[in-house]
């Protein structure tokens, strides 16, 4: 008697993309976020306090006192130290023990008690740290490109996200599941338009520019070209290692450069920082202030994001209820695997040199 074929596929066990690139910056917090009082935050797992001194520059310290494992981010800031709240003693952005009340003669200059300390960078709104400890990085954290152009406005949110740093990225870059996950919004579940894609690959990013594409006919599209697509469109999504996920639109005069920084929490939580820099000199020109066109923009934007939580939220249950992933891509996923790659490289230390030239791959894809 023949076997009755499997409807469920076998779990998988032990299969995961998240990646633990330790080498780099990821944001901490927002900057309006960081006030006088310390701030508990974790990636990679690790707890972090992060404190700004007396001076207002930002430091990250390991949030566990040496001395009886408290977290430090329960205590109080003293000039440009941190202090315990259990029993006093103070931290400096160094991570050496500066004070032990209650100690008679000066505190020992020896290592036992100090904390780990990570390096801590603010710019362009955010609070950046270093992800290894006690060590002074060779690379800079990423800056937003357009932050300082008086032309264009700046708007921030924060939202996590039930995934890994690697599928959140994904699904921000990801153009095939916008006419169905967010038909109507972005892009129309209905007639398809067939474009060309090249995907570039760096030594350090991955890049997909698509060609031939009209405006998108969601709403999203409508508001900000009111007129109609009767103008060139440029679109390029890129992931920049280990954390950025940008995606860029020309549409005629109006551009939009959304990027959004990914910390990971842990395997499976990822904390997404999001900046939309933009410009539409249309929409000024029919008397549309900027407060009105963020006012606009804001909600529908919130609404796609909201869609793709709660997807990636799904994704991952479903992953744990399998016990591990399994992914089936096609050449139009076009830069899924590729970040994978790229995480993969810089989790084991093995990042490529710089190239003088990308390496470039053309397709075609129907959205």
């Amino acid at each position: 008697m023949p076997l009755e074929p499997r409807l469920v596929p076998p779990p998988t066990k032990g299969v995961s993309s998240a990646a633990k690139v330790l080498d780099d910056w990821y944001v901490a917090c927002e900057s309006t976020a960081l006030g006088s009082k310390p701030l508990a935050v974790t990636f990679l797992g690790t707890p972090i306090a992060v404190f700004r001194r007396a001076d207002g520059t930002p430091a990250a310290v390991l949030d566990r006192c040496p001395h009886r494992n408290v977290p430090l981010s329960m205590g109080k800031v003293r000039g440009p130290n941190i202090e315990c709240g259990y029993h006093g003693w103070q931290f400096d952005g160094d991570g050496r023990c500066k004070a032990i009340p209650g100690l008679c003669g000066e505190v020992d200059k020896g290592t036992g008690r100090n904390v780990p300390a990570f390096a801590t960078r603010e710019h362009d709104g955010w609070v950046w740290v270093y992800a290894t400890p006690d060590v002074t990085p060779e690379r800079d954290p990423y800056r937003l490109p357009l932050r300082d152009d008086d032309r264009y406005t700046t708007v921030y949110q924060a939202l996590d996200m039930a995934g890994s740093l690697h599928a959140t990225a994904e699904n921000a870059l990801d153009v095939p599941h916008t006419a169905f996950l967010h038909s109507g919004l972005f892009r129309e579940d209905g007639e398809r338009q067939q474009i060309d894609v090249e995907m570039r690959r760096h030594h350090d990013m991955v890049e997909a520019e698509y060609f031939g594409e009209q405006r998108p006919e969601g709403l999203l599209g409508k508001v900000l070209a009111p007129g109609g697509g009767d103008f060139e469109v440029r679109h390029v999504d890129r992931f920049i290692l280990p954390c950025i996920a940008q995606v860029e639109y020309q549409l005629g005069e109006g551009h939009i450069i959304a990027t959004t920084a990914l910390t990971p929490i842990s395997d499976y939580e990822t904390r997404l920082f999001g900046a939309a820099e933009f410009r539409f000199p249309y929409l000024s020109a029919r008397f549309m202030p900027t407060k009105t066109i963020v006012n606009a923009l804001k909600p529908l934007a919130l609404k796609v994001l909201g869609q793709d939580a709660a997807a990636l939220k799904k994704q991952t249950r479903n992953v744990q209820r399998f016990g591990g992933e399994q992914y089936v891509s096609t050449e139009i996923d076009v830069l899924g695997p590729e970040i994978l790659r790229l995480l993969r490289q810089a989790e084991r230390g093995a990042r490529r040199p710089p190239r003088e030239r990308p390496e470039t791959k053309r397709l075609q894809m129907l959205v």
